[in-house]
């Protein structure tokens, strides 16, 4: 069971992999409810993100969602612009 915790991270490197674990969990919270949260984002949110065109409609059966080519080109820099790691 400790091997399990033990898990390799694989995010880039590029990115300060503190700052994304802080904003995932702060996101989680948005679906906080008796102590226990979705593996997912909040509904609303994910709503938010559709009506400004950059995911397709999320209200389906599967579990998961298109990005429009707007969103994957504004995620890609919106990365680098909150979590680029510090080149000290």
């Amino acid at each position: 069971m400790a091997e399990d915790r033990e898990r390799n991270i694989n995010l880039p490197r590029e990115l300060d992999a503190e700052k994304l674990a802080e904003v995932a969990l702060a996101l989680l919270s948005l679906t906080l409810h008796g102590g226990r949260v979705w593996k997912a984002l909040d509904w609303d949110l994910m709503n938010l993100l559709h009506e400004k065109g950059w995911i397709a409609d999320p209200l389906s059966k599967t579990k998961s969602v298109i990005m429009t080519a707007e969103g994957e080109e504004l995620a890609r820099s919106l990365l680098l612009k909150h979590f680029a790691a510090s080149r000290e």
